[in-house]
């Protein structure tokens, strides 16, 4: 479940958001009828145990960061899923990512910690899984929602929500660890 706050922007395809906000999210699943019509080559793969979670999580990150800095959002796209891909141009990832270029978040600060999680990751669909949690900065926390798809033999970005929230916010006792033993996402 995603939490809209007057910081949050959801885009999903076929909708439109002002850039202006300081979070932002990308869901870039594509519709039942695109992914019909040339599904991605998908594998029965285990969701990414709790060291490749975070291997994950942390590459996006600093792929999220380096596109801030640059203004270059080229190779964040480039390296997503196809339809990621499909749905966001760099031009289109610029405008999205305004906010948090603006709000000067240093998206780096990530690596200095461990992801703390909102809940264990979800199969939302076959190949795609979802994975919610914050990184505890201080002042400012980086709370994030972000999928991520299975192509040609790995985990690629699928969607993003990367939102600044207070640190006091965030309640600690909504964490959970990040199990060893996942599941598997099934081929409909």
């Amino acid at each position: 479940m995603v939490r809209l706050t007057k910081r949050s922007i959801i885009v999903r395809p076929g909708h439109f958001a002002p850039a202006v906000f300081l979070g932002l999210a990308i869901l870039a699943m594509p519709s039942i009828a695109a992914a019909q019509a040339a599904p991605p080559p998908v594998a029965s793969q285990p969701v990414p145990g709790e060291l490749e979670m975070a291997k994950l999580i942390w590459a996006t990150m600093v792929a999220v960061e380096q596109a801030n800095l640059s203004g270059n959002y080229s190779v964040l796209r480039d390296t997503a899923a196809p339809g990621f891909q499909v749905l966001n141009d760099p031009a289109r990832l610029t405008e999205i990512f305004a906010g948090i270029r603006a709000s000067r978040i240093d998206l780096s600060n990530t690596l200095l910690l461990a992801p703390t999680y909102l809940g264990a990751p979800q199969v939302v669909e076959p190949g795609v899984f979802q994975v919610r949690g914050y990184f505890g900065l201080r002042p400012t926390a980086v709370e994030f929602e972000l999928y991520y798809q299975w192509v040609q033999g790995r985990w690629r970005l699928f969607g993003i929500g990367i939102q600044p929230q207070p640190l006091a916010t965030l309640q600690p006792q909504d964490s959970v660890p990040i199990p060893q033993a996942s599941a598997r996402p099934t081929r409909n």
